[in-house]
C-alpha cells in the first residue's frame, strides 16, 4: 500500500502538518507541578451534578496556580440542545466555579482554542492523516447492516464483539479499490489499525486509583464519523495533547475504553495525561445502591438544586464531604472558613461508589445557613422568591425588610444557632407564619388540653399579656397560667406522676405556640410576639381562643 497516496486522497485538502499545530500549541509555562485540567461537557442541554462533581479539578488548578478550562465537546450535533452552552455556564458561574480560559457565552478566550470540538475539524484530520502516512489508519466502508451481521456472527460464534482480526473487512482493500469505492460516492469512515495483543495487560496510571493493568486495545475503532467528525475517543486524545491538559477527572464509566485511548497517546507519541476515575454517584433504593438515573431522580440535574434553593456553598461543602474522605475533620476544626480554604487532595478521593444523600446535604445545609447572618439569609431569600415563588410576596418582602430581618435574627448568633431550614424553599416555608397573608395553623391544638381548657389559657394569657415585660416576666406569667390551670410546671413532675395532672407547661406552651405561629415547633415565642407585634398577637390568639375545632 502506497500510504502517501492513500493519505492525499483521503486528505487533499490538509496541508498542515503535526509538528505545525506543535508549534501553535507549544508547552505551556507555568510552574511546576502545576495542574492544566477541564470540563468537557456535551451540549445536550441537561447539566447534571457529575458536572459539578467533576468541576473539582478547578481546586487542584487553583492550588498549584494551574490553569482550568472549558471545552465544549460537540462532535455528536443530533444530540446539541439550543441554549445548551449558555445554562452550563450559568450553572457553573452559579456554583462559583471560574474558568481561565476555554468557551464563553459572546464566544472563547484562551490562546489553545477554539474550544468548541466542531471547530477544530482541520486538527484531528491533520493527526488522522498522520496515522494514514505511517500505515496506522484506513478507510472502512462497511455499512450498517454489515455490522449488525459481524455482531450477530461473534455473538454465535460466542467471540469478542468488535472490529478486529478476521472481522476486519476493510483493512487489506487496495489503493485501487479504496479508490474505486470512494470515486463512486460510497461514505466511509477511518479506523485505526491496532496492533494490540487481547493477552497483553498494559500498566496506567491513575490519580485516584494508584495502578491499574488494563487490557490493551485490539479493535480497530473508528477515528473519524462519516462526516469527518472525529469520535470521542480521538477528538479528546488530540485536545487534551494540544491543550496541554496534565489532569483528567472523569467518570469511572470512561475505564472500559481507556485502553483505546492511552494507545492512541503512546501510538503519536505524546505524553499522556494522569487520568483520574471518580467513583460514580450512588443512591439508596431500598436495600441496595444504585447510580443516579436522569429519568428517576430529579437530584441528578444542577437545576434541582437550584429550584429548591440550596446555597451554593453548601453544595459545594456537601460535595466535598463526598469527594475527600477529610473534608469532615477539616470543617468540624474550622466552621466558618470557606471552604475554598480546604486543601483538596486526589489521595482522599474514594474509588468505589460514592453514595449521595440528601438528608446529609440537607444537614450541612442548615449548619451553613445558621452560621449566616440575617442580612445574607434575606437578600438571597428575597432573589430565590423573585424568581421560583410570586412578584407580590417578594413586594411585601422588600416594603417590610426591616420586619423580616428581625423574624430572621430570632435564634440566630450565639453558640447554639437555631437550624430551621437548610433551602431558601424551606426559609420561605418556615417563615410563612411571619406573614399575615400566608399565615395558616398547620398543626393542631396539643392533645392534652380541652376545648375549654384551650379558651381559659388563652383568655387568660391575654388578659396577662404586657409587652413592656421582659422574656423572664414573660415566662413567669406562663408558669402561672399553667399552676392555676393545674398542669404541671415541672415537665419531670408530671413525667413521674402523669395522672395527676391534664398536662405540664411543655401543653400550655405549645397551645400558645399553635395561637401564635400556627406550629408546635417554633423559635422563642417572646421573641416572636415582638416581632409580629402586640397588635397581631393578640389578633392571633384571641381568633384561636374562639375557634371551635383545629386545623
Amino acid at each position: 500500500m502506497d500510504h502517501q497516496a492513500l493519505a492525499a486522497l483521503l486528505f487533499p485538502h490538509i496541508t498542515k502538518t503535526i509538528a505545525d499545530y506543535e508549534a501553535q500549541y507549544p508547552p505551556r509555562a507555568l510552574p511546576e507541578g502545576a495542574v492544566v485540567t477541564r470540563i468537557a461537557p456535551s451540549p445536550t442541554g441537561f447539566v447534571h451534578l457529575g458536572n459539578l462533581y467533576n468541576a473539582i479539578g478547578e481546586r487542584l488548578a487553583r492550588q498549584t496556580k494551574g490553569v482550568f478550562f472549558l471545552r465544549i465537546e460537540d462532535t455528536d450535533q443530533k444530540r446539541e440542545v439550543e441554549g445548551a452552552v449558555e445554562a452550563l455556564m450559568d450553572s457553573m458561574h452559579y456554583y462559583g466555579i471560574q474558568f481561565d480560559e476555554g468557551a464563553t457565552v459572546e464566544g472563547e478566550h484562551g490562546a489553545y482554542g477554539p474550544y468548541r470540538q466542531r471547530q477544530r475539524k482541520e486538527l484531528y484530520q491533520t493527526v488522522a492523516k498522520s496515522l494514514v502516512l505511517r500505515g496506522l489508519a484506513y478507510p472502512c466502508f462497511c455499512t450498517e447492516e454489515t455490522l449488525t451481521a459481524m455482531r450477530d456472527a461473534q455473538m454465535e460464534e460466542k467471540a469478542n464483539i468488535g472490529y478486529y482480526g478476521k472481522w476486519t473487512n476493510c483493512r487489506t482493500l487496495s489503493y485501487e479499490e479504496i479508490a474505486k469505492r470512494i470515486e463512486a460516492g460510497e461514505p466511509w469512515v477511518l479506523r485505526f489499525a491496532s496492533s494490540g495483543d487481547p493477552e497483553h495487560m498494559i500498566p496506567v496510571q491513575d490519580g485516584i486509583r494508584g495502578e491499574l493493568r488494563v487490557q490493551e486495545n485490539y479493535t480497530d475503532f473508528v477515528l473519524l464519523k462519516s462526516d469527518g467528525i472525529p469520535t470521542y475517543h480521538f477528538a479528546h486524545v488530540c485536545d487534551d495533547h494540544f491543550m496541554r491538559t496534565t489532569h483528567v477527572l472523569r467518570d469511572e464509566s470512561w475505564l472500559a475504553t481507556l485502553p483505546i485511548h492511552v494507545q492512541l497517546f503512546d501510538t503519536l507519541g505524546w505524553e499522556r495525561p494522569l487520568y483520574c476515575h471518580t467513583a460514580t454517584l450512588m443512591k439508596m433504593d431500598g436495600e441496595s445502591k444504585r447510580k443516579l438515573s436522569k429519568r428517576k431522580d430529579p437530584e441528578l440535574a444542577l437545576s434541582y438544586y437550584r429550584a429548591e434553593g440550596y446555597p451554593p456553598e453548601a453544595v459545594q461543602q456537601y460535595l466535598l464531604t463526598v469527594l475527600n474522605s477529610n473534608f469532615e475533620e477539616w470543617r468540624l476544626a474550622n466552621p466558618q472558613a470557606n471552604s475554598r480554604e480546604f486543601t483538596f487532595s486526589l489521595e482522599k478521593m474514594s474509588s468505589s461508589g460514592a453514595l449521595f444523600d440528601l438528608a446529609k446535604l440537607d444537614h450541612i445545609a442548615k449548619e451553613y445557613l445558621s452560621l449566616q447572618s440575617a442580612e445574607f439569609v434575606y437578600e438571597q431569600l428575597l432573589a430565590w422568591v423573585r424568581e421560583y415563588a410570586a412578584a407580590e410576596e417578594a413586594a411585601r418582602m422588600e416594603q417590610q425588610r426591616e420586619f423580616y430581618l428581625a423574624a430572621l435574627r430570632i435564634g440566630r448568633g450565639g453558640e447554639k444557632p437555631r437550624k430551621d431550614f437548610g433551602s431558601w424553599r424551606q426559609a420561605y416555608a418556615f417563615l410563612s407564619f411571619f406573614d399575615r397573608e400566608r399565615f395558616v395553623r398547620e398543626d393542631a391544638c396539643p392533645e392534652n388540653i380541652s376545648p375549654a381548657h384551650k379558651r381559659e389559657i388563652l383568655s387568660r394569657y391575654l388578659e396577662t399579656l404586657d409587652f413592656a415585660d421582659d422574656a423572664v416576666q414573660w415566662f413567669n406569667k406562663v408558669k402561672e397560667i399553667t399552676d392555676a390551670m393545674g398542669y404541671a410546671v415541672q415537665v419531670k413532675k408530671y413525667k413521674k406522676n402523669p395522672e395527676d395532672y391534664p398536662g405540664s407547661i411543655v401543653d400550655v406552651s405549645n397551645l400558645i405556640r399553635v395561637a401564635m405561629t400556627g406550629r408546635q415547633n417554633s423559635p422563642d415565642l417572646w421573641e416572636i410576639s415582638h416581632v409580629l407585634g402586640e397588635e397581631e398577637t393578640r389578633r392571633r390568639i384571641a381568633e384561636y381562643a374562639e375557634e371551635s375545632g383545629d386545623v
